[in-house]
């Protein structure tokens, strides 16, 4: 699949809930934000820019290479602050973006290179990404989102709860992995055509998206189709705590030599 012309944009709120100041915390000594940048720069997009709330953020990205759009503080979602980026920016409603979140200082180039590539090569005016699941506790955990999709490429829904809900084999054992079927987890990376990104972040929250606290079931909600691949390169945590942080630091070296 060749990868299309693309721009990456990346939303960093510097208030985050769990993880005050979060963009600007120190990640191997530079900024957080920074190493998300350049994942976004590795994967070849022919822009870069970062929706940020503040202008410390700003500053932290001086002379980085990626372009910032200062957006307004009162947005409630990423998408919301990537929307207002779009209109900055001045993308047409055609062009590729790929929604990167700002707290994932290791995602793989390839998996931002494969979003992009799967909205390309769709008809459907979103895409993102899986992985199968492998562990059972990651089946049953309603922290990790999971999946399905049907034959054609396309999203089916998305939720907290194990799906599809294996019933003969849960019957028996919920211990393991059942043997048969393929589950599938949700990597929370995005690709829009910019005109849909607009389209979207105007909707109001859906019933399925406040049930589950899911913003992507806006879009299926309302007969939007999103087309799903499976990622080529596996994508670590990101960071939202304090002990994610040290658990981020920890990996940068042990894959460093450090």
């Amino acid at each position: 699949m060749t990868t299309p012309d693309f721009v990456v944009a990346i939303p960093a709120r510097f208030d985050a809930s769990r993880l005050p100041g979060k963009p600007l915390r120190l990640l191997a000594g530079e900024p957080l934000v920074l190493h998300v940048a350049r994942r976004a720069l590795a994967a070849g997009a022919s822009e870069v820019w970062v929706a940020a709330d503040d202008e410390r953020i700003a500053r932290a990205l001086a002379g980085s290479g990626v372009r910032v759009a200062l957006t307004g503080k009162g947005h409630a979602s990423g998408t919301d602050r990537l929307a207002e980026c779009a209109d900055i920016a001045g993308w047409d409603d055609d062009r590729i973006v790929v929604n990167l979140q700002g707290d994932e200082p290791f995602a793989p180039a390839a998996g931002i290179d494969a979003v992009a590539a799967t909205l390309a090569a769709s008809d459907a005016p979103m895409s993102t990404l899986a992985a199968v699941v492998t562990d059972v506790d990651e089946l049953l955990d309603p922290n990790v989102v999971k999946l399905v999709r049907g034959d054609d490429g396309h999203a089916l829904y998305f939720s907290r709860a194990p799906i599809p809900w294996p019933r003969d084999a849960f019957a028996r054992d919920r211990s393991r992995m059942p043997e048969a079927g393929q589950w599938l987890r949700h990597i929370g990376i995005y690709g829009y055509r910019a005109g849909f990104l607009r389209r979207f972040a105007a909707m109001p929250p859906g019933r399925l998206e406040q049930v589950e606290s899911l913003e992507q079931l806006r879009a299926l909600e309302t007969g939007h189709r999103i087309a799903v691949a499976l990622t080529p390169a596996p994508f670590p945590p990101g960071v939202d705590t304090p002990e994610d942080l040290a658990r981020a630091e920890r990996h940068f070296l042990e894959t460093r030599g450090g």
